[in-house]
């Protein structure tokens, strides 16, 4: 499987503007700026398609982790922030923290907490990074009717 997505930029650093497509045309000429990745502009940018990403894969991740457990979840939250901080090399991610709450019938912490630490690491998109790679997870139960 491939996929594709492209970027046009125009103009300089801090005065340009760009745009994101993707073939699926899920995003199609989407504004991102300067503004947009370092201050409090309206558009996207790349670390916010990051995070995107890596909470959408991450999520499947655990679902199926959860499977070879033998378990289904009824939810799974999944909110992943990424970091861009300045070294002395230039910007770069430096951390993703992934914060989780599940909602799995029938599941024990340990169960949970296995699961998701096997999705943490097996992810594709967690297997990309060079970031440390934080997380949170949670089990809420429900109360039995």
């Amino acid at each position: 499987m491939k996929r594709k997505a492209s970027a046009v930029w125009q103009g300089g650093l801090k005065d340009g503007k760009g745009t994101i497509s993707t073939d699926s045309g899920v995003l199609s000429n989407t504004q991102y700026s300067f503004g947009t990745r370092f201050e409090d502009g309206k558009g996207t940018n790349p670390e916010e398609l990051i995070a995107a990403a890596h909470a959408g894969c991450f999520s499947m991740a655990l679902s199926g982790q959860l499977a070879e457990a033998k378990l289904t979840a009824e939810s799974i939250n999944t909110t992943s922030t990424v970091t861009l901080e300045k070294d002395d090399k230039g910007f770069a991610v430096t951390e993703i923290h992934l914060d989780v709450v599940c909602r799995i019938p029938g599941a024990d912490e340990k169960a949970f907490m296995t699961a998701a630490e096997n999705a943490k690491t097996g992810c594709p998109i967690s297997r990309l990074f060079n970031a440390k790679i934080t997380m949170n997870a949670r089990l809420e139960v429900k109360a039995a009717v």
